[in-house]
């Protein structure tokens, strides 16, 4: 069981040399973009609310 488990630890540890990682600079980059994107979702989502409760108001009322 032990050595299955450092086999493991072995493997993963040289298969994470292998990954491309982002550098600092593309990280921060990739970062804002999903805030933004989120953000912009968030808030398309929200008008959406509003305009349904909105017409929901005017229909049931």
């Amino acid at each position: 069981m032990f050595s299955k488990l450092a086999s493991y630890i072995q493997e993963s540890r040289i298969e994470l040399k292998k990954v491309n990682w982002p550098t600092r600079q593309e990280a921060v980059r990739l970062t804002i973009i999903v805030i933004i994107t989120s953000l912009v979702f968030a808030a398309f989502l929200g008008l959406l609310d509003i305009l349904f409760h909105y017409l929901l108001g005017k229909f049931i009322i």
